[in-house]
């Protein structure tokens, strides 16, 4: 009788260990769209109890939707993989996020998650220069877009507009010697500071423009695909976005949420955002054709809450220096 008991207590624990994780998940993310595609099929794949409704937008659209839910009494989203830490660490401090002590960070850097464990980065999306290859020289260092040769042929996604353009910004002044005068000097070389990393993009592709600030990403798909384009990793070093991911403290399906963080932080996870073109958070996981060596790679350090605290004087800062 005991070894039914026993067996039967057995069986209700593994289904509910089983069932612990499944039910539908809720994702908001402003991921592009085929890369959201990708994430949430891989992560289903391995988690098939599990369902991911997911709403894709930019960054400022996704918290205007989820404060205006919050605001209801209604928030519909679990989980949040978002651009960049900053907005994370505004969210921590409303008390929206959720800690999870348990995650598994193994083979992440510690400098790659909140102290409390509320957010996690998944990748590294470093900004760099960009330069066509009929560009006059080949620059090596952000001194290079000082030179004489560079006037009024630079472009810059806008700080005011790009939240990945001012983390680049703030990480650069508060790490180059000139400090915010580096930025003076850029703005006395003709660099315009305008619309997106897209914008850049297309600027230096097609000629208008032969150097540009930008995320690796883009000229280096850019450049398999047969653009006129190659990608500087600085020798100074490089600013980064890290696109983390936080459970939201009034998710309804926590489990799920807490599996979708396991997922994206582990291995198979990593490897998922190697495919898709991103250098992997986890310095276990190789990085993707067309990017150096990991250790070539100079990634500087930056405060993410100080940056929330003093974003309004930063973007007057800017403002006032690139007007000069």
């Amino acid at each position: 009788m005991r070894q039914i008991v026993f067996a039967a207590m057995l069986l209700a624990s593994t289904l509910a260990s089983a069932s612990a994780a499944d039910g539908t998940l809720v994702l908001y993310t402003s991921q592009p769209n085929t890369d959201a595609q990708q994430t949430v099929d891989a992560f289903m794949a391995k988690n098939p109890g599990i369902k991911v409704d997911w709403v894709r937008d930019g960054t400022p659209k996704i918290l205007a939707k989820l404060h205006a839910e919050i605001e209801a009494g209604q928030p519909q989203a679990d989980v949040l993989l978002i651009a960049d830490v900053v907005t994370m660490e505004g969210l921590k401090k409303e008390g929206r996020l959720l800690g999870y002590p348990e995650a598994k960070v193994d083979g992440l850097d510690a400098a790659l998650y909140d102290k409390d464990k509320t957010y996690f980065s998944t990748k590294l999306i470093t900004t760099g220069i960009v330069y066509n290859t009929k560009a006059p020289f080949v620059p090596t260092s952000w001194e290079d877009l000082k030179k004489p040769e560079a006037k009024g042929l630079i472009a810059m996604p806008s700080p005011l507009t790009s939240g990945a353009a001012m983390i680049h910004t703030v990480t650069l002044t508060g790490k180059l010697p000139e400090g915010w005068d580096y930025y003076g000097a850029l703005a006395k070389n003709g660099a315009q500071a305008s619309g997106g990393n897209g914008d850049v993009l297309k600027a230096v592709s097609g000629g208008d423009k032969l150097f540009g600030m930008i995320v690796d990403y883009m000229p280096i798909r850019e450049k398999a695909r047969g653009a006129p384009v190659e990608f500087v990793f600085p020798k100074e070093g490089v600013s980064a976005v890290t696109e983390p991911v936080a459970i939201l403290s009034t998710a309804k399906n926590k489990d799920a949420a807490k599996a979708f963080v396991d997922f994206l932080l582990s291995k198979d996870g990593q490897e998922v955002a190697a495919k898709m073109g991103y250098i992997p958070a986890r310095a276990d996981v190789a990085l993707p054709a067309g990017y150096p060596d990991r250790a070539s790679i100079k990634v500087l350090d930056y405060d993410a809450a100080a940056a929330l605290a003093n974003d309004g004087a930063n973007k007057e800062k800017f403002s006032a220096v690139m007007s000069q």
